[in-house]
């Protein structure tokens, strides 16, 4: 029950300065994408791109802590889903070099749509099978 409550707050739950935590986090993660992007794209020599790719992983797990902290509805909407599919695409890359570009792709096609999506379909639960705003 308890962890019921701390997953699902009756109301929303903010910090002080949220909005630029989330701000920095963002522009680190764009940074951490577009080094990334070129180290697949321009293959660079050894692991020049790891940094980024480091930069790009650590800022999407501080960005997904916030958006759970907030209230964990975000992990049953198909919002935080599709960052569990791009984690999952993600987690492939190590174990299938030859297709780390074409899954990079993949990642940025399910950003792209999911971010810029209507509320309808960012909010929607594949569990519920309708738009959640709320447990």
């Amino acid at each position: 029950m308890q962890l019921k409550r701390l997953l699902f707050p009756a109301e929303s739950r903010f910090f002080p300065g949220q909005r630029w935590v989330n701000i920095l986090l963002r522009t680190l993660h764009l940074i951490g994408i577009a080094g990334v992007g070129g180290g697949f794209f321009y293959p660079a020599d050894g692991d020049l791109w790891r940094s980024f790719f480091d930069l790009t992983l650590w800022s999407g797990v501080g960005l997904t802590a916030i958006a759970v902290w907030n209230s964990g509805v975000w992990l049953i909407q198909l919002r935080g889903q599709a960052i569990l599919l791009k984690l999952l695409l993600l987690s492939l890359m190590p174990l299938i070099p030859s297709q780390r570009l074409p899954l990079f792709l993949a990642i940025l096609v399910i950003s792209g749509v999911i971010s810029h999506a209507p509320a309808n379909v960012r909010y929607y639960s594949l569990f519920h099978g309708r738009r959640i705003d709320s447990h």
